[in-house]
């Protein structure tokens, strides 16, 4: 393989279309009842966590995972660092906007706002389709920047118009950033790193290293006068998010390493040493915060790298190695058209919320219900397959 050449990795593909499936389907959870306990999140204060708590923290390793290859294909094409640092953050820019965005619409009031969540949610991800699709070559120019300013004038409106809070007295802005301005934040940090650290392993690693250390440190109650330091990382998790983002660059480097040997399974192995190795840190530094993914505890973040790294190998052996991916073709939209697959459930619940449509019982209950939310999340998921072949792709 040529050295120049940073084709992607299925593995990684399949991986994030995996962990996306999974994103859609505990998102729907809310929806039903009587199911088992360990699939949803635990409170803020439990020790210990379920299956929702786990799909975040695979997600910013995999959005880790991919910026090697991002970076590394840019300056194949001889972009210079200021143009790939300007690249980061026009990704961060649209990331926290749409993150800010959905966040706002957690507590929108209908009455102040003059419009409910079913139409402000749809109206936003539109906008967010319009101004950062990845629209086909032959697509008029003209067509396509109209688009975008009524896009941006309608967000602008939107953002206006907004009132939140029982009373209706919030106004539009940044609460907790949302998951998507949180993984923008992130990412950011973790890009910036990467790309100034070039190849070069060491610091990398010394950077996963602060993030742990100050994740650790901030749960231990170490900086307890310290609250604007802690304002100021609070959209980091005290350092628990790049951290996760960290250790996806961490093991891409490792690959982009290893890529030429001639042992195929030794990635795979290295993959499941390092992800052991976390899981016991998880556990030895249990005792400070518990796990703990409301509160992104040391704990929370080493056992889900931990996690994400087994199931990488596992996906990395099958898919690179076996060479078997056919199984993968019902959910492989999800790791190509990913950011429209996280919007596409907002329209669908719009439409339920316009005819006021509730789930019959026998399908929202138990084993039934939880059939009906994976189903709902592969159609998803399909239906973004369909309109990314007809050039509707949200590419940051």
């Amino acid at each position: 393989m040529n050295k120049t050449s940073f084709p992607r990795i299925t593995s990684i593909d399949i991986l994030r279309a995996i962990t996306m499936v999974l994103m859609i389907f505990v998102n729907d959870l809310w929806s039903l009842k009587n199911i088992p306990e360990w699939l949803e999140h635990t409170q803020a204060n439990d020790d210990g966590m379920g299956l929702a708590d786990t799909v975040f923290p695979a997600f910013l390793v995999i959005v880790g995972m991919s910026i090697p290859f991002s970076v590394s294909s840019r300056r194949a094409k001889n972009e210079s660092d200021s143009s790939i640092l300007r690249h980061i953050l026009l990704r961060t820019f649209a990331l926290l906007t749409m993150g800010v965005f959905l966040v706002n619409g957690e507590t929108i009031n209908a009455t102040a706002s003059g419009f409910p969540s079913y139409v402000y949610y749809p109206a936003c991800c539109l906008c967010f389709i319009l101004i950062w699709n990845n629209y086909p070559k032959t697509f008029n120019k003209t067509i396509r920047l109209l688009l975008q300013i009524l896009a941006w004038i309608t967000l602008i409106f939107l953002a206006w118009k907004y009132r939140g809070g029982n009373d209706g007295s919030h106004r539009f802005g940044p609460g907790w950033w949302g998951i998507l301005g949180l993984i923008g934040w992130a990412y950011l940090v973790s890009a910036v790193v990467y790309t100034f650290a070039g190849k070069k392993l060491i610091p990398v690693i010394l950077f996963w290293l602060v993030c742990i250390l100050f994740c650790t440190t901030a749960h231990a109650d170490i900086f307890k006068n310290t609250g604007l330091l802690r304002t100021i990382t609070g959209p980091l998790g005290q350092g628990a998010m790049p951290a996760l983002v960290i250790a996806g660059v961490i093991s891409s480097m490792i690959f982009l390493n290893m890529r030429d040997h001639a042992d195929k399974y030794k990635f795979m192995w290295v993959l499941l040493a390092l992800g052991g190795g976390l899981c016991i840190a998880g556990f030895v530094v249990r005792p400070i915060d518990g796990i703990s993914k409301i509160k992104a505890t040391p704990s929370w973040v080493f056992i889900c790298s931990a996690i994400t790294f087994a199931i990488f190998a596992f996906v990395y052996w099958l898919a690179d190695v076996k060479k078997q991916i056919a199984w993968s073709g019902i959910i492989r939209p999800a790791g190509t058209n990913t950011l429209l697959c996280y919007l596409l459930p907002y329209f669908a619940y719009a439409i339920l919320g316009v005819f006021s449509f509730k789930y019959p019982e026998l399908i929202s209950t138990g084993v039934a219900g939880l059939i009906k939310s994976f189903i709902f999340a592969l159609v998803i998921v399909n239906i973004g397959g369909l309109l990314g072949k007809n050039g509707v792709q949200v590419k940051l």
